[in-house]
């Protein structure tokens, strides 16, 4: 048996973390390994898609890095009792299993090409095409198993700070189509750009910490004035916390009805997780209204103890209300409209950020540029951040950032 041979054997065994041969690279080398003794056409075939797929993820000069990566996040029995801390319940077969799984993956991503042409059965039919074909470069593997005795053991320690799966590998996700999604190249804004505010957002800063710590915790409403940094808060704060497990998934307003699934898909994560509704407001009780209602209190569906919502808007009172609703022909009109009005009142924290005043704008200006390194005299910069605010039509900390942002475009030009 050759190593071409073997090396297909070993893979296809893989038990723990058989789920790597779902992604696309690892398949791909397994079906590269597996045409051992197939025709040239085949084998041929087999390799060029493969490194077709290396080269698109970015690894023709560390295959061992792409494989091993793979299983590191690859999301299995042993990654999720880790992850939640409870890998020393697992019988030690299973820990066995999955250390040898590693070992092989290992051993098998640090084959070299020549290696793999010198098992090919039909070599010596195609030389001319086999000198031709292209080389990858094997690389290192991801540190945690460089070394088989204590590879579990750290990659234990990674799925109990990053968690695992998709969730370790990304921290920032999307409700679509019924399913989560994660965003690729999510918001990283930190809490340090964020200035004023600060007692608003320590309110869910110091709410969010203690529902990571497993402290009793409350569904928040951000609210207030326009780019006052409602939805930047709440990304920067994940930004902030997310090595401490922290995870959130957007979810549209329109697929409110959907909480129970997405819930179900979560609940039995070991991480921490905010769903995330961005610019909330209704213009009548309608079913996604409804669902919001449900979802916050009183629904069959309960919110596992790892989520929580956390959802923005620029209305105090959620439901838009007009004159002719006070007027309307109800019966029981005042009812209707505490109704209403009542949906706000189910979150257990609501967070005011409301339009600067012209000292606090100013202050604002003067702590972002100072962030950003504008030099620029204190009293020429106050009075073109104004202008600027008035032809825009109101000073927030949005508009104070962009004209930050407008002093370093207009030195590139």
């Amino acid at each position: 048996m050759n190593i071409l041979e073997s090396s297909s054997l070993m893979i296809s065994s893989l038990s723990v973390y058989k789920g790597i041969l779902n992604r696309t690279v690892p398949k791909a080398f397994y079906k590269l390994l597996c045409a051992y003794d197939s025709e040239p056409m085949e084998f041929t075939t087999a390799w060029g898609d493969f490194f077709y797929l290396l080269c698109e993820r970015g690894y023709s000069d560390n295959l061992c890095g792409c494989i091993t990566a793979t299983a590191f996040y690859d999301e299995n029995c042993f990654s999720r009792a880790a992850a939640a801390g409870k890998e020393k319940d697992l019988p030690l077969e299973v820990i066995k299993a999955a250390r040898r799984d590693v070992e092989a993956i290992v051993r098998v991503g640090s084959m070299t090409p020549d290696e793999i042409l010198e098992g090919y059965k039909y070599k010596d039919k195609i030389p001319d095409i086999i000198n031709t074909l292209p080389r990858w470069q094997v690389g290192t593997p991801v540190q945690q198993t460089a070394h088989i005795d204590t590879c579990i053991e750290k990659m234990a320690d990674f799925y109990r700070h990053h968690g695992c799966g998709m969730f370790a590998r990304y921290k920032a996700f999307i409700w679509r189509d019924g399913e989560i999604e994660p965003v690729l190249h999510p918001d990283d804004i930190s809490l340090d750009e964020l200035k004023g505010y600060k007692y608003s957002r320590g309110l869910v800063v110091d709410n969010t910490t203690a529902f990571i710590n497993g402290q009793t915790a409350n569904n928040c409403l951000l609210y207030g004035d326009k780019g006052t940094g409602k939805s930047s808060t709440v990304k920067a704060i994940v930004n902030q916390y997310c090595t401490e497990g922290l995870r959130i998934v957007e979810m549209p307003k329109e697929r409110l009805s959907d909480f129970p699934l997405l819930v179900d898909k979560i609940a039995a994560v070991p991480m921490k997780f905010l769903i995330f509704i961005d610019d909330l407001s209704f213009q009548k009780q309608d079913t996604s209204y409804a669902s919001l209602k449900a979802v916050l209190e009183g629904g069959l569906a309960a919110r596992p103890s790892n989520t929580l919502i956390y959802a923005t808007s620029n209305r105090r009172h959620l439901v838009k209300e007009s004159f002719a609703d006070r007027d309307g022909d109800d019966l029981h009109r005042n009812d209707s409209m505490q109704e209403s009005l009542s949906l706000s009142d189910r979150f257990g924290l609501a967070v005011n950020f409301s339009a600067p005043s012209k000292d606090k704008y100013l202050d604002i200006v003067n702590a972002i540029a100072k962030h950003k390194g504008v030099d620029m005299e204190e009293d020429k910069l106050f009075f073109e951040a104004e202008q600027w605010a008035l032809e825009r039509g109101g000073r927030s900390p949005r508009c104070a950032r962009q004209f930050i942002d407008s002093l370093f475009t207009d030195k590139k030009q």
